[in-house]
């Protein structure tokens, strides 16, 4: 009678974050068991990579041709189209690849025996149910398509399991060893959400109040009134920063390019 059953989603939520003041739960458990919850109320449409930020491949290309684009975007699988990005014939796995550099057989490449066969979701999916679908099948990634049938994005099980336990890091992510900035040919540069302001302002020239804001995620937060989702971007100031890793909680990492400012100063956002 003194300690009730929860009846919803926010008393439980509640029942856990006490278990997590009195030390029961560490915080690392207390973030996975808050992100399962949340799973469950999210749909694809807001983890899947947009389809402009889609690295694919066209059915028709060489091997020559395919090669830089895998090197480049360092994925394990990619969709292949016919003509436009609405056209998804199927996926391509790197390791498929593997057998045509084992002898001559370069001339033998044909991208229709190789290709697997694409999964298609809805935007409105819930992330649990995909996630158990991922496990049934044993595929790793879906073309996400709207209402109407057009591709609107792709999701992998990579980008659902993140949503539990945070960022999963590869070797082709940025390093935690490495310096917070890092520079890039044409003036692009890779920074985390985590480097302090003060580091920020010495690198660039800037002047934001390192009261306010400890990190450049915490200015960037503030900026576009929300979580920004990956592929999101803002400018001020004459910089544009545009999300390259962020989970439902916090940013991770971030593209900065230097642009013209406007000429009132304001900022601008676009999805």
């Amino acid at each position: 009678m003194l300690s009730p059953e929860p009846r919803d989603r926010e008393q439980l939520l509640e029942l856990l974050r006490g278990a997590h003041a009195r030390d029961l739960i560490d915080p690392e458990a207390l973030a996975m068991l808050e992100g399962v919850l949340h799973v469950a109320e999210m749909q694809v449409r807001d983890i899947m990579v947009p389809r402009a930020q889609m690295d694919v491949v066209r059915r028709d290309a060489s091997l020559a041709e395919i090669l830089p684009d895998l090197v480049s975007s360092a994925h394990s699988r990619i969709p292949v189209i016919v003509d436009s990005r609405d056209e998804v014939a199927g996926i391509l796995l790197a390791k498929d690849l593997l057998r045509f550099f084992t002898g001559t057989q370069e001339e033998s490449f044909d991208m229709q025996e190789i290709l697997r066969p694409a999964v298609f979701v809805p935007e409105s999916k819930r992330l649990n149910v995909l996630l158990k679908e991922f496990r049934l099948s044993r595929n790793h990634m879906a073309i996400v398509v709207d209402e109407y049938g057009g591709v609107s994005g792709l999701v992998t099980i990579e980008d659902v399991l993140e949503q539990i336990v945070g960022e999963i890091e590869d070797e082709h992510d940025v390093d935690d060893y490495l310096t917070q900035i890092m520079q890039h040919p044409g003036d692009r540069y890779t920074i985390k959400a985590l480097t302090p302001i003060e580091e920020f302002n010495t690198y660039f020239g800037t002047a934001y109040d390192e009261e306010d804001f400890d990190t450049l995620g915490g200015l960037l937060l503030s900026r576009f009134g929300h979580v920004p989702r990956r592929g999101e971007s803002v400018a001020f100031d004459g910089l544009q920063f545009r999300v390259l890793r962020a989970d439902n909680r916090r940013l991770h990492l971030v593209e900065v390019r230097r642009v013209a400012a406007a000429p009132d100063g304001s900022s601008t956002a676009d999805s």
